[in-house]
């Protein structure tokens, strides 16, 4: 009798611990899914408030984190910056707002800022979104990626602007925004880029994307030239979903109520 007692507690007590088990197991399944927005070079959180207000109002989860150096953080602007510091800012949100199921969209520069992501924390994403974005490889550089004339281009200016700490901002017209109103406001906020950030290379210990569903979004009306083969790489890449939308590269702020659209239609 006793061997019987004693065996039917074990039992009761694995019954209860099977039951917590798959209670905090549901419970992190039904977590609803998130979007995290990564800003591009020389912009901030800033950029994405119209498709936030878009998105928020259909009920979604959105953060919109600035990277260091930039946008709100610009007074922390210091050599030490480099892609791995904004690799790191991502990941950390991720995990101090204890997020799961996150779409994460990286536009322009932030595609290696995503795919840095990936590398390190693929458990807590869905998917990944490319918005007009480079497409970095392993040992690769914002500044390895680019046209030879933008690369010497951006090499003068950085010198000769403060010694090489940062490349000065370009123009709201360069990213392709034609209404004035957005242009003024663009460029009251944008801010100059932390040098290192294009020289360090990427660097991943898994497969490109770490086996999350790949998306892009290409900008086409105008490209830009430095983005359209990144583009073109994703739309002949069997591994990747390509879709498009007829404006220019800033189209979080030309074209926020189709973007958000499409964010959702990707949930």
């Amino acid at each position: 009798m006793k061997i019987k007692l004693i065996n039917a507690k074990s039992f009761y007590f694995l019954l209860t611990l099977l039951f917590i088990v798959f209670q905090a197991n549901a419970q992190t399944e039904k977590k609803t899914p998130v979007f995290v927005l990564v800003h591009g070079a020389f912009h901030g959180g800033w950029c994405w408030q119209k498709v936030t207000r878009q998105l928020q109002e259909k009920g979604e989860v959105v953060y919109t984190p600035t990277l260091s150096g930039l946008g709100a953080q610009k007074h922390t602007l210091n050599s030490n910056i480099d892609l791995n510091t904004h690799i790191t800012d991502i990941v950390n949100l991720i995990l101090s707002e204890d997020l799961h199921k996150v779409i994460l969209v990286g536009h322009s520069y932030a595609g290696a800022v995503i795919a840095g992501v990936a590398d390190r924390v693929p458990e807590r994403l869905s998917q990944l979104v490319f918005l007009d974005a480079m497409l970095m490889k392993n040992g690769q550089s914002a500044m390895d990626v680019s046209p030879e004339d933008i690369r010497m281009s951006f090499n003068k200016s950085a010198t000769e602007f403060d010694k090489g700490l940062s490349l000065p901002f370009l123009s709201a017209e360069f990213f392709g925004l034609t209404n004035p109103d957005d242009i003024k406001w663009v460029n009251e906020r944008l801010t100059n880029q932390p040098f290192r950030t294009f020289t360090q290379r990427l660097v991943l210990k898994h497969p490109y994307g770490n086996r999350l569903p790949l998306t892009y979004i290409a900008c086409t009306n105008p490209e830009l030239r430095a983005i359209k083969p990144f583009a073109e790489e994703a739309k002949a890449g069997k591994d990747w979903q390509y879709l498009e939308l007829k404006t220019g590269h800033d189209a979080m702020i030309s074209m926020p109520v189709e973007l958000a659209r499409m964010l959702e239609s990707l949930k």
